[in-house]
């Protein structure tokens, strides 16, 4: 098991942790956007930032499924803190290579995000392929 799954196991109870773990298919893409908005919406960012954030999750989601090996799932965190909402994904992959930084996609995510990151885990126990992850995070812009 992931670290990822691990981590998202041990904070279940956590009214603040919510996850999905969803076919990896493009059609569910927007399931996850609109959680991604409701979240947003319920934390009190602004227009512009709620749909930044749709955006921004759409682009990791779809790099994600891409890389995606046959019948994986796609595992999706949301994190939400007093000002910032975490967004995690990871899909198995049978690539051990990580989104390129160079791509138009990850420009989209660096520009609609506070931060982004991606890295590769090892190869799966079951030697399917490796956890690819991507983690963004978005924070309210402070009213005043």
């Amino acid at each position: 098991m992931s670290e990822f799954l691990a981590g998202a196991e041990a904070e279940t109870g956590s009214p603040d942790a919510i996850e999905l773990r969803l076919a990896a298919r493009l059609e569910h893409l927007p399931i996850i956007r609109s959680v991604a908005a409701n979240l947003a919406i319920r934390a009190d960012f602004d227009l512009d930032s709620i749909a930044d954030l749709k955006l921004a999750v759409d682009e990791a989601c779809s790099t994600l499924i891409t890389r995606a090996a046959k019948d994986a799932l796609l595992s999706c965190r949301f994190l939400l803190h007093p000002n910032e909402i975490r967004f995690s994904a990871a899909v198995l992959s049978p690539s051990d290579e990580e989104p390129s930084r160079d791509s138009f996609g990850w420009r989209v995510l660096t520009t609609l995000t506070d931060s982004a990151e991606s890295w590769v885990d090892g190869a799966s126990a079951d030697g399917r392929g490796c956890w690819v992850h991507i983690e963004l995070s978005k924070r309210k812009i402070a009213s005043g």
